[in-house]
């Protein structure tokens, strides 16, 4: 049976589609004549319709040059040019403004002498000025030293003597400039040294300053009131030499050797604050550990005590003091506001000695050599305290000196060894 073939096609009787072999490809899209305006486009030519644009002369955008070090960026115009801005004359005035009001209050003595002269009472025809009125109250206390890293050069420049008062008991000196308290012993900053490590050396530094305040700034200690927490520091052997010297006092062992005491009885603090100057250094000393090194200069503002104390010749009839193996008089004083001040150098060595080499005390504090000066005080009276002389126009010194005079206040000069006496001061 023979095979049918397909039938042809329906002839169809609708119109051909031109776009039926049309390809949409990128010739296509470059050959188009046409093009679709974009959104921004149709919306300028919709506006320009009812407000056409009003012609300028093109120039290309603004260029930002940044500068280096994070400062801020100048703005420059088209050309390359930095574009000048208005300056501010407010900001000069306000810093002129600010520089004479500082000025002004830093000398307000000044100001108002020149305005006396200008515009007060005495700025006439005359061309006199006006006197200006000292100012009232206590004149401001000079700016304060820093504890000395090195030796001075020099002494301290000589000021106008004046009367120190319990108000203002510093005038005239020296201290007056020097810190107070403990924060002025300073303690340098520890390094390993000799068979000591860093910590150790750090340790032995803080207890050579706890001493210095101990013996020297404690008030119960410098009042007289006091002992054991200076003997606690101390290796047993100096325990027992200054227990000795405090149970039996004599120029030979004198405790104010070791420490600042005042017999409240003849001296008490003016105030409570105790000014000081000096320095502490450090070293190694080969099979014997470290040496700590220390020279201050402790300056105490004194008035007497319900008693007077004032040396009297030997043989006087005056009876002998029992602490004392020299002849004293003790005198009743009236009120007073006179100030005396006593200025005591101590120049001392701490030795802190390899507790496995020596028999020591490990953490107390052992002497290895020391020197001290006392000015303002009587000379070698050796009854275990402090004695400042205090001036009285009624009753004769008993204590002439005869070594050389020197200034207590000169730092610059090692301290002497001994043996040259008693001498003169030239200021306190």
């Amino acid at each position: 049976m023979p095979i049918a073939e397909d039938p042809e096609p329906k002839p169809s009787t609708e119109e051909p589609d031109p776009f039926a072999d049309l390809v949409l490809d990128e010739d296509f899209i470059r050959g188009a004549t046409v093009k679709e305006q974009s959104g921004r486009a149709r919306m300028l030519t919709a506006r320009w319709k009812r407000r056409p644009p009003q012609e300028t002369a093109w120039r290309p955008p603004t260029e930002i040059r940044r500068r280096r070090f994070g400062r801020r960026a100048k703005a420059v115009d088209p050309w390359g040019n930095r574009r000048s801005r208005s300056r501010n004359w407010q900001t000069p005035l306000y810093v002129l403004l600010a520089v004479a009001v500082a000025a002004a209050a830093l000398n307000v003595n000044g100001l108002h002498a020149w305005y006396g002269s200008h515009f007060g009472a005495g700025s006439q025809d005359d061309g006199v000025p006006a006197p200006v009125a000292a100012p009232a109250g206590p004149r401001p206390a000079p700016s304060t030293q820093a504890p000395e890293s090195a030796a001075p050069t020099a002494a301290p420049t000589t000021q106008a003597p004046q009367t120190p008062t319990v108000a203002q008991p510093w005038l005239g000196s020296p201290a007056e400039s020097y810190p107070s308290g403990a924060d002025a012993i300073e303690v340098p900053p520890a390094q390993a040294t000799g068979v000591f490590d860093q910590d150790q050396v750090a340790a032995q530094l803080q207890l050579v300053k706890q001493y210095l305040v101990t013996a020297n700034l404690d008030p119960a200690v410098v009042s007289g009131g006091a002992t054991r927490q200076v003997l606690d520091l101390l290796d047993s052997q100096e325990r027992a030499e200054l227990g000795s010297a405090l149970a039996h006092p004599d120029p030979q062992h004198d405790p104010t050797t070791w420490m600042s005491r005042f017999n409240a009885r003849t001296a008490v603090l003016a105030v409570p604050e105790i000014k000081l100057q000096g320095r502490i250094t450090f070293e190694g000393d080969g099979k014997h550990g470290v040496l700590v090194h220390t020279d201050y200069s402790f300056v105490y503002a004194l008035v007497p005590g319900p008693d007077r104390y004032q040396p009297v010749p030997q043989g006087s009839a005056t009876p002998r003091s029992t602490t004392n193996p020299q002849s004293v008089a003790l005198f009743q004083p009236g009120a007073t506001t006179e100030v005396t001040r006593e200025i005591v150098r101590r120049v001392q060595d701490f030795r802190f000695y390899d507790p496995q080499h020596y028999d020591v005390d490990p953490g107390k504090i052992v002497f290895a050599e020391g020197r001290n000066d006392m000015a303002g005080n009587y000379c070698e009276m050796g009854d275990g305290w402090l004695q400042p002389a205090f001036p009285d126009n009624d009753l004769p010194d008993r204590s002439p000196g005869t070594g050389p005079t020197t200034d207590p206040y000169d730092r610059s000069k090692p301290l002497p060894d001994g043996g040259g006496g008693c001498g003169h001061v030239s200021r306190t």
